[in-house]
């Protein structure tokens, strides 16, 4: 399953996969992690690459809270799966923006908005192609489109920021 985990305006891709042994197969932006989660009262304790985490987590998808080691903070958690059926989304950033991405790798066909221009829900905004059909992505709120971050006959990976919402 990939999950684009938002922290900030920095999104990370990650992708995992469940594996026999009851560990997980896990690459985050590309780079293989081996993971080992087990239940630990209220938290969580992971076992990265032989360094253990122990995390405590609140909330639900797609927004959660975390503390770990006297750190703490919080996140934006999608799923492939519920940001697909949302047509766009992208988490909204510490200043209250939100990015339309890529659900997956593909090539702009075209823009269908400007700067400066006001959106509904549901507005129509760009058309990627990927595997041989175009798909259209939506405004998922309300706003105004502040920042066209790609141009038509671009190639772009999965979860990368199309247009910025203000």
């Amino acid at each position: 399953m990939r999950y684009f985990v938002s922290l900030g305006a920095r999104e990370i891709v990650v992708d995992v996969t469940p594996l026999s042994s009851g560990g997980f197969d896990v690459c985050a932006d590309g780079k293989p992690i081996s993971v080992d989660v087990a239940p630990a009262g209220g938290a969580l304790s992971i076992l990265v690459d032989s360094r253990v985490i122990d995390i405590v987590l609140d909330g639900s998808s797609p927004r959660v809270t975390f503390a770990s080691f006297g750190a703490s903070g919080g996140a934006a958690v999608e799923s492939d799966r519920s940001r697909s059926s949302a047509g766009s989304r992208g988490g909204p950033t510490a200043r209250g923006q939100e990015f339309v991405v890529a659900p997956m790798p593909g090539r702009i066909v075209r823009v269908l908005v400007a700067p400066g221009a006001q959106v509904e829900t549901g507005t129509p905004m760009i058309v990627i192609e990927a595997m041989k059909m175009e798909n259209e992505l939506r405004a998922n709120h309300a706003g105004k489109v502040a920042e066209i971050i790609v141009h038509p006959g671009d190639a772009v990976d999965g979860g990368a920021k199309l247009i910025r919402l203000a």
